[in-house]
């Protein structure tokens, strides 16, 4: 065992993507299998499913990225919106189950740990990348190091505030006027039901505005008006060099949705930031969070 091959598992609310990394981000291989609902247990049992079917001797490390803020001190997933996984000492239960090191991170943190390292970051030191899909993620690079807060919690970006008692939050999330149920896949699908009946998706609601539909076209923009609030409060806070916008549904929809939200963020940003923070695609696509939990994987690796 060398040291240069480990296991990054990616969960995410509907699927689980496994992987194994090298130390420069090359995926050796790597398979899925579909997330459960019904309970903490049965997702535990199909993460060490998934980590098992990879193991090999020159794996070195695993590492999870879940969607949901961790307590890195004690290793243990504080809670998940969308999978149920609350207050699991994942970290220990798989290092237990493995006898291997273990790293622990939230998957957009993740997924902007690979975004940085080896994606659409690399050469920078402070970024701020948002994932858009079924919920909506964030990761934040600070002065070249994973910014985690006091103990592995922050960085919620989809749990700003930017609507004082506004729309209901997703999942389990019990707070309102959040950016989330504002920009995500599921807010897009809700606005397509109201414009156009319940045949038409969020992916229906880009392929329209694709066409030249100008109701969906304004719909998207106005998801894009949301999140240049969002950005402008990133770019005010982190002074980021750059934001970094992924996920499904941030990819797909980035023609109708990051020109009016670029145009809202340097609105809002104040100077120097409004002048100097630019948007930029991720690269990395869906595989992001799978790389970045690798890295974690390192991390603790080389921290043993």
């Amino acid at each position: 065992m060398d040291g240069s091959h480990a296991i990054g598992v990616d969960l995410g609310g509907t699927k689980i993507l496994a992987g194994v990394v090298t130390r420069t981000g090359e995926i050796i291989r790597q398979h899925e299998r579909p997330t459960p609902h019904d309970a903490q247990e049965t997702v535990v049992a199909e993460l060490e499913a998934a980590v098992a079917e990879l193991l090999t001797d020159e794996v070195a490390a695993i590492g999870f990225g879940v969607p949901g803020p961790i307590d890195q001190p004690h290793g243990v997933v504080v809670h998940c919106v969308n999978v149920p996984l609350d207050g699991m000492p994942l970290r220990d239960h798989m290092h237990a189950r493995f006898d291997l090191p273990v790293g622990l991170d939230n998957d957009a943190n993740a997924a902007a740990i690979a975004e940085w390292r080896v994606g659409a970051g690399r050469g920078v030191d402070n970024l701020v990348m948002l994932t858009m899909g079924t919920g909506l993620g964030g990761g934040v690079i600070a002065n070249g190091r994973p910014f985690r807060g006091a103990t592995g919690g922050g960085a919620e970006l989809g749990h700003v505030v930017i609507v004082h008692d506004g729309r209901p939050c997703q999942g389990t999330c019990t707070g309102r006027g959040h950016l989330e149920p504002y920009v995500t896949g599921l807010a897009a699908t809700r606005a397509a039901h109201e414009a156009f009946g319940p045949g038409v998706d969020a992916h229906g609601l880009v392929e329209l505005a694709d066409k030249g539909d100008e109701k969906a076209r304004a719909i998207l923009a106005e998801i894009g008006s949301y999140l240049g609030s969002g950005m402008g409060s990133f770019a005010n806070i982190f002074e980021p060099e750059v934001i970094l916008i992924g996920g499904g549904f941030g990819v797909a929809a980035w023609d109708h949705v990051i020109p009016a939200a670029e145009q809202i963020m340097r609105r809002e940003a104040l100077l120097p930031m409004r002048d100097t923070v630019r948007v930029a695609r991720a690269e990395l696509g869906t595989l992001a969070g799978l790389i970045g939990a690798g890295f974690v994987a390192f991390e603790a690796l080389d921290a043993a």
